[in-house]
């Protein structure tokens, strides 16, 4: 069974064009420079299933991160003075 689905960020050489874009429906995609950034929230097997199809595809895989989901407490935030 699965962990819970968790957001990754996984950082790929160079900027895709729609067509490769297609291959990862679950994830967002934004530009970062020279990079393509996709986002979005996979379990284990959703992950190594988009890992599977950047070799596939022959992508320079820089990075892969897990985010964390950053909960806002009572003493966080933006503190503007009134």
């Amino acid at each position: 069974m699965d962990p819970e689905p968790a957001l990754y960020m996984i950082r790929i050489n160079g900027h895709l064009g729609a067509t490769v874009l297609s291959a990862f429906p679950a994830m967002t995609p934004r530009r970062h420079g020279a990079h393509t950034v996709l986002t979005g929230l996979l379990d284990q097997s959703a992950l190594y299933a988009v890992l599977a199809d950047v070799e596939a595809l022959g992508l320079d895989l820089l990075e892969i991160r897990k985010l964390t989901r950053h909960r806002e407490s009572p003493g966080s935030g933006d503190r503007r003075s009134p």
